[in-house]
């Protein structure tokens, strides 16, 4: 199993947001980790990036379940996660980390 190394809260604090059948985003993180654990409290459908707003097409995330993403290596600037529902609203949840 790899170990996973949280990132300073300063710089790259955990954040939360809703979603329904519209879209929610993060507030956006700088360039410079990594990748990001995130879960939510219902089935969703998650996406991370530059900009990002997910669809129905985006990574399925099953509820309760952290998983860690990558975040792509192409940002350069300030990105985010964004999450669209499966068939319930609910919750995400984000912290950024570092592989390590």
């Amino acid at each position: 199993m790899e170990l996973l190394n949280p990132l300073a809260d300063t710089n790259f604090p955990a954040k939360s947001v809703s979603y329904s059948g519209t879209a929610g985003s993060t507030g956006a993180w700088p360039a410079g980790a990594q990748g990001v654990v995130v879960w939510s409290d219902q089935a969703c459908y998650v996406l991370v990036g530059e900009g990002v707003t997910a669809t129905t097409a985006s990574t399925p995330l099953p509820a309760n379940v952290p998983v860690p993403f990558k975040v792509p290596s192409s940002v350069s600037g300030q990105w985010r996660v964004s999450a669209i529902q499966v068939s319930t609203t609910g919750t995400i949840y984000c912290k950024p980390i570092n592989i390590q």
